[in-house]
């Protein structure tokens, strides 16, 4: 037996090359995509990073190889009961794996955008918090702003005996309180249970000597329960005296003229308050409940209980957004979106078309009968006519005459105004076109209910300490820890919440130890980045305290910051140090040289792919000169700085005023036209708050419509962000935004029918001599519509076979074999081809094979300068990562006719990208640039800042502590700013 004995890492990383399979994941033959059978050894319990050029098959490796199996493994260690009710794994293409984990795969999946989703249901933190508040929260009227306590005759009883010996008591039943009328019937059932005495508006009266009431005067009315003064011995006394007054209130009932809260139940304020007013030096009063009710409002509180506190459930969600905490509206400045425009012009845009002459005329109509000028601008027009033709004429009516298309028709009729019209077609209709059209003019906004606290007011007003569970919930972390952290509680209280405070602490913690310090809990998940979602899962499995667990991450550095890098790091080396096995998809530097082990793939990407190009600890990866990742980590090959940077010109900017979308602090951002323009900052500082939030939207809305539509140069924002003004639009004549969202959503979608391939592809087939005499046409070739394509599989080429407890299992169409069109369209070829293996060419054979025909030839060209010569024309959309279907989004874009004038908006365009693929997009992107156009990224990649003409630096942290522009200018100037944590960064790449 040999004994390996170590005292650091570094010496155990050596160890790793022993052929151990207990120390190791033993891969042999694996096949799975464009792997080529493939034998790996990995070692177990480290942190190992897979590298190499997008395509090179790092995800089949990671994900489809290691990850499906790990899962599979497991899943089929259950019963066959079990196995029904999950999402189950094919078996992938692989020989043997041995010395395999169960695997927990943490991908770049989207959070869900579903708009109750926040970053406290995400992580279950507000699960611990619902249940924190409902078992210690103080719940206060939120009439008066009263504490509400609920007690039993017991804790009455002590609460009293605790007051000075001697003090003197009146026990009250509160009957009536500050109600109208003479309350005879009250009266009467007093005297039939026996009482003498009641106190009629604060003084005392016997009860057969009242006087009578003024039924037009407000009373209050309390039965006297008991006289009595605290002394040892009085407890029975007090109980049998304080039970008399509920089961008085049970009887009778508190009446008051405050309208009633009751719970979900219907509960009124039955049974639940008794008054003891201490008479003794000093006097004051005390209220007691047996359940949550108030007094002086008479407001009752439902029982306190978890789903109280969950915007999720009908119990505690807000009644009017229904725990939304939006509401959608048609919002005036998107109906009338060029306040420069006349009503005669087409000022309200929903009617500006020439189909909508009717509503049309029955503006004129309205405008006639107030007499104000179609003809002016509506800026101009006077606030009534501008009121009277969005929100209409109330019960006024006005003549209408509307030209039909046999005779004119004249009626008199109210008019109920251009928004609630909108809003009614809008519900009534049953068109989703239309539906999808009206809803360009609305707007969200907070519930003016809940104020965008999504719950009911009763939840909103239980407090711990100065906080609600809403203002809670909009804290970052780090207040929330400080604020739990220095809670004073009672004993009773501790015992309760130890275990719970516990839980959020720690849960919180693990969010801040990943970089997401600047969320706060009440964040909608919708609005978090892949990165940012991916970082949330990794702080939950964190939390889970699990060991020998294998786990599989696809770029968890995704929207990270430099200086938040070392965190993250550090949270996967704690995961590490557990006991578990961590694999990371990763082109980050620092992560490839702070692993254990670097698996490199390449040489090429697709079918030049799926080999090990070279292995071993970080630095023995760089020195081997097959790799070309080595490559770069060795700074033997790195991207270049630009010879020359370009200079804008100062008569050509885009100026952004008075910005305060999110957390942006009202700031006034220049952005050069004619620039590649790079927005950074840490994670959270706001840049997509500035550029996607308030920058985007207002451009789409202003340049992406009709030339009679598009607002003026100084008009307000409509809609996105919120921003004072923004001027230099007369530059620009459209805005493209280019994201890593995929081209399509099912596998019909491809990159030849995306990028408009297909078209002339099919065109070109439809020429052929058999084909025109055959009479097919170019959809004849098309695999959407029937005639061509194979309708046993409906164009598929696989057909789904349901297997129950077993994986449902996609065969090859046995009709078509696969290729998705018929026998008599396969009959057609093309120097040699069918349709369906022209679709099966990658990007590089068919540059070869259509060199003659200039149409398709420009389109696959710009698909080999954008590095996807290795991408299949007819592959399914669904199967390309995020980076690749970025890259055919600008393929498509370059093969357009440049007009100069464009503004290019990107997010992150280096996700998924080996540090050759950035150069080869960075080449790219400096084409567009050069053809005059604008482009302005965001981007935390330092390869990527340093090539750009100007940088917007936002900070200086995230979230509430960020949104301020921290410097404007060139890399140098950023990277000789004092305060700037991306010039820190950027100082020592530009040393280079």
């Amino acid at each position: 037996m040999l004994l390996l004995f170590c005292n650091d890492r570094q010496t155990l990383q050596g160890a790793y090359c022993c052929p151990m399979i207990e120390r190791n994941i033993v891969i042999r033959g694996a096949r799975e995509h464009n792997l080529k059978n493939l034998d790996l050894e990995l070692p177990r319990n480290a942190l190992t990073v897979i590298t190499g050029v997008s395509g090179s098959g790092k995800s089949s490796l990671a994900f489809d190889t290691l990850s499906a199996e790990g899962q599979r493994r497991y899943v089929e260690s259950l019963s066959a009961y079990a196995r029904q009710f999950l999402s189950l794994q094919n078996k992938p293409d692989v020989d043997s794996i041995d010395g395999l984990s169960p695997s927990i795969a943490i991908e770049q999946k989207s959070t869900g955008r579903n708009p109750r989703s926040t970053v406290g249901t995400v992580t279950e933190i507000h699960d611990y918090l619902r249940l924190l508040f409902a078992r210690i929260g103080h719940p206060h009227c939120h009439g008066c702003g009263d504490p509400i306590t609920s007690q039993t005759v017991s804790q009455m009883v002590d609460t009293l005996m605790a007051l000075p010996e001697r003090s003197r008591l009146l026990l009250l039943a509160p009957i009536v309180r500050g109600r109208k009328g003479e309350h005879r019937k009250e009266l009467d059932a007093l005297r039939k249970q026996g009482f003498t005495r009641v106190l009629l508006d604060g003084v005392t009266h016997e009860l057969e000597s009242l006087p009578p009431l003024d039924k037009n005067m407000p009373h209050t009315l309390e039965a006297l329960v008991d006289r009595i003064a605290i002394k040892p011995g009085i407890e029975s006394r007090l109980a049998d005296s304080l039970e008399v007054a509920l089961n008085v209130l049970d009887t009778l009932g508190m009446k008051s003229s405050t309208p009633r809260t009751t719970d979900l139940a219907g509960a009124g304020v039955r049974g639940q308050v008794v008054r003891v007013q201490v008479l003794s030096e000093p006097a004051h009063e005390l209220l007691f409940s047996t359940q949550h009710a108030c007094i002086r409002c008479g407001i009752s509180y439902p029982e306190m209980e978890p789903r109280l506190f969950s915007f999720n459930n009908p119990f505690g969600a807000c009644p009017t957004c229904d725990g939304l905490g939006t509401q959608a509206f048609f919002d005036p400045e998107r109906v009338v979106p060029n306040p420069g425009l006349s009503l005669r012009q087409g000022a309200i845009a929903p009617w500006a078309k020439p189909t909508a002459q009717i509503a049309q005329e029955t503006l004129y109509a309205v405008a006639d009968h107030f007499g104000f000028d179609i003809h002016a601008p509506w800026e101009t027009l006077p606030t009534e006519a501008k009121q009277v033709i969005l929100h209409g004429t109330g019960p006024e009516k006005i003549r209408f005459h509307l030209q039909g298309s046999k005779r004119r028709i004249s009626s008199l009729r109210t008019w109920e105004g251009v928004l609630p019209l909108l809003q009614r077609r809008y519900l009534e209709t049953e068109s989703e076109d239309l539906r999808e059209e009206l809803g360009h003019y609305r707007s969200s906004q907070a519930c003016p209910t809940c104020q965008g606290q999504r719950l009911r007011k009763e939840a909103l007003h239980v407090r711990i300490g100065a906080h609600t569970i809403a203002s809670l919930s909009a804290l970052p972390p780090t207040q929330v820890v400080d604020f739990l952290a220095h809670l004073t509680l009672t004993p009773r209280e501790q015992a309760i919440a130890v275990r719970i405070l516990k839980e959020v602490t720690n849960r919180l913690g693990f969010l801040i130890a990943v970089g997401l310090d600047y969320l706060s809990l009440d964040r909608a998940a919708g609005t978090l980045s892949g990165g940012e979602g991916q970082r949330i899962r990794l702080a939950n499995q964190v939390g889970s305290g699990l060991t020998g667990v294998l786990y599989i991450l696809d770029e968890p550095s995704i929207g990270l910051h430099q200086r938040d890098n070392q965190r993250l790091f550090a949270t996967l080396l704690r995961l590490r140090d557990l006991g578990n096995t961590v694999i990371v998809v990763e082109h980050d530097e620092e992560a490839i040289r702070g692993a254990d082990w670097v698996v490199d793939m390449g040489p090429g990407a697709g079918e030049h792919g799926g080999h090990v190009v070279a292995q071993g600890t970080p630095a023995a990866v760089s020195q081997n000169p097959a790799s070309l990742t080595g490559q770069y980590l060795c700074g033997q090959r790195t991207i270049p700085l630009p010879a020359v940077r370009r200079v804008g010109n100062p008569q050509q900017q885009l100026c952004l005023e008075q910005v305060t979308t999110h957390n942006l602090r009202t700031i006034d951002v220049t952005i050069p036209l004619g620039l590649f323009t790079c927005v950074t900052g840490v994670s959270g500082s706001g840049k997509s708050s500035l550029i996607l939030d308030t920058l985007l939207p207002v451009l789409h809305q202003r340049l992406n419509t009709p030339y009679h539509l598009r607002l003026g140069a100084a008009a307000s924002a409509a809609s996105g962000g919120r921003l004072q003004r923004i001027t230099g639009l007369e530059h620009l004549d459209k805005v493209i935004h280019i994201d890593q969202s995929p081209i399509g959503r099912t596998p019909r979608s491809n990159p030849a029918t995306y990028t408009g391939l297909f078209t002339p592809i099919r065109e070109l087939m439809a020429g052929v001599p058999d084909a025109l005499a055959r009479g097919y046409t170019a959809g004849r070739f098309s695999f959407n519509i029937k005639g061509g394509r194979c309708e046993a599989c409906a164009g598929d080429g696989l057909v789904k076979i349901e297997m129950h407890f077993l994986p449902d299992i996609f065969v090859q169409c046995d009709v078509c074999h696969g290729s998705r069109y018929n026998r008599e369209t396969l009959e057609i070829r093309y120097k040699g081809r069918t349709i369906a293996d022209i679709l099966h060419l990658t990007v590089e054979e068919a540059l070869a094979f259509f060199q003659a025909i200039p149409v398709v030839q420009g389109k696959l060209a710009t698909l080999m300068e954008v590095g996807l010569g290795y991408v299949r024309l007819g592959q399914a959309a669904t199967t390309l990562s995020g980076g690749e279907a970025q890259r055919v989004k600008i393929a498509r874009e370059l093969a357009k006719r440049a007009t100069g004038r464009t503004l290019y908006i990107l997010d992150e365009p280096t996700t998924g990208l080996h540090f050759e693929d950035i150069r080869k997009l960075l080449e790219v992107l400096q084409r567009l640039v050069a053809a005059g156009n604008t482009l302005v990224v965001i981007e935390h990649n330092l390869d990527v800042i340093k090539t750009a003409d100007w940088l917007i630096d936002l900070g200086p942290e995230g979230g509430s502590r960020g949104g301020e522009i921290i410097m404007a200018g060139t890399p140098e100037q950023c990277a000789d700013h004092p305060t700037s944590w991306t010039g820190q960064y950027l100082r020592e790449v530009l040393r280079k």
